[in-house]
């Protein structure tokens, strides 16, 4: 039995009216807007006014299927009822015009603001947060307070040398310490300087920038199917682990703290199993390095749990999970009141991140309490991985390494090659579908938490249409 829409006024199915993509309404939109700014990475000029649910209409008319949705980031639906309700509240209104300086100037229902947007809905043992204004700035103060902590506890409770105060003003130690932050092959976590020194997807973000020379460890190259490879997976994963127990044994500088994505999302959608995160935050433990857990893509229900990293059942809380995309706020919470700073400014800049985001987030957790989209998203997801394994196994060659099962709708395959991965994703938008990829072969689907069977069904097809093409 179909489930009844979530947008009942939303299209039936995807309508492409016009004979190539972008058509010429997009065309000469483009052509305007690079008057005045890099148009160089435009996909789709959006009419968001007509964009409804799990729908994007473009400028030319073109109805969309989206399961893409604006790089992973639209929880709810587009033109969502409720959050448009909450957007022209007078409690939005009055945060809009009047953008709190936050750290100076909250307003003074912030502390209920925040319990109501954030701590509400932050994972098991997390209990402080700072907002941000994007993931790339959560990650980036993150580390941030990872080293203002080492340098708290080295410091043992005594304050700053005349020689601290000093040496820093010219960027050189012992105010400015040599630090580093442990990230993975593979991973993305921003386009900041701190945050892009631990970026490793692709050469095109980094070139020409100087960068923190910190060190990386191998992320784990599964085989799938899982079941299959079980023993050679084990084995991938402990030598992991042996690198990062290595690498923090040995690294000429201190490392502060380990950044990993629950899933490497822009790096190709690369999994790994409980026992490695378990294993990877003993490691941590033993070296006294901060665990920091990258959720701006995983998290919000996307991967069947409201934060990837509680599926993984972890004795102790992450020391900081940092969070954007669906959530709409960005920032990180923080599990331990001592990752505070002592003393002011010392994490500090005008906005502090955007108060109506963390209204916003607030609605979209209602939307998704009072339609139990969490659910939704885990049979969807099961509805969606059976259907692509039949697929896989229609197309022999076509869908490779299939992940993501039992990880709600945080699905990925690869393409044969990065020219077949790139024809696949234009042709299904040729029938109707926005798709997009990662890594240099994947396929990754992040539909929204409203996507519904009757939806898969459609993107099913489509994708059965082009690989029988």
């Amino acid at each position: 039995m179909t489930a009844a829409p979530f947008f009942p006024n939303e299209p039936k199915g995807p309508k492409i009216v016009t004979e190539e993509i972008p058509g010429p309404q997009s065309k000469a939109a483009v052509a305007e807007m690079t008057k005045y700014i890099d148009t160089s990475a435009t996909k789709l000029v959006v009419d968001y006014e007509k964009s409804i649910g799990n729908y994007l209409v473009d400028a030319d008319g073109n109805v969309y299927l989206d399961v893409y949705a604006q790089i992973a980031s639209i929880a709810v639906g587009y033109n969502n009822p409720t959050l448009i309700k909450a957007a022209k509240s007078d409690e939005v209104a009055t945060l809009m015009m009047n953008r709190p300086a936050l750290g100076n100037f909250p307003p003074k229902e912030w502390a209920r603001i925040v319990k109501e947007g954030l701590i509400d809905n932050a994972p098991k043992g997390q209990k402080y947060a700072y907002v941000q204004m994007s993931g790339s700035d959560a990650n980036e103060s993150a580390f941030k307070i990872a080293f203002i902590h080492l340098a708290a506890q080295k410091r043992k409770g005594a304050g700053f040398s005349e020689e601290d105060l000093v040496s820093v003003m010219n960027n050189q130690a012992p105010g400015s310490p040599e630090v580093a932050i442990l990230s993975f092959r593979r991973a993305f976590h921003g386009r900041l300087f701190g945050s892009l020194s631990t970026t490793r997807s692709k050469p095109i973000h980094k070139l020409d920038i100087p960068l923190f020379p910190w060190p990386q460890a191998d992320f784990p190259a599964l085989k799938y199917p899982l079941e299959d490879h079980v023993e050679e997976n084990a084995a991938e994963e402990q030598r992991c682990i042996d690198q990062v127990d290595q690498i923090l044994s040995t690294h000429h500088c201190p490392v502060a703290a380990c950044i990993v994505e629950p899933i490497q999302s822009e790096g190709g959608d690369n999994h790994a199993s409980p026992e490695f995160f378990h294993k990877l935050q003993a490691t941590l433990k033993k070296h006294g390095v901060l665990f920091i857990v990258d959720e701006v893509q995983t998290g919000v229900c996307a991967t069947g749990n409201m934060w990837a990293h509680e599926a993984w059942n972890l004795p102790y809380p992450p020391d900081m999970v940092t969070f954007s995309k669906k959530f709409q706020v960005a920032g990180f919470f923080y599990s331990d009141l001592l990752l505070r700073p002592a003393l002011a400014y010392r994490h500090f800049n005008t906005w502090m991140g955007d108060p109506i985001r963390v209204v916003q987030a607030k609605y979209i957790c209602q939307e998704i309490r009072d339609h139990n989209l969490l659910q939704n998203t885990i049979e969807v997801g099961n509805y969606v991985y059976q259907g692509l394994e039949k697929l896989a196994a229609k197309y022999p060659g076509k869908i490779n390494n299939l992940r993501g099962k039992n990880k709600g709708t945080f699905i990925a395959f690869d393409c044969e090659s990065p020219e077949a991965r790139d024809k696949f994703c234009a042709d299904m938008k040729h029938e109707g579908v926005n798709i997009g990829g990662c890594g240099p072969i994947g396929i990754r689907l992040r539909p929204m938490l409203v996507f519904q069977k009757h939806h898969a069904d459609i993107m099913l097809a489509a994708i059965d249409k082009v690989f029988s093409a």
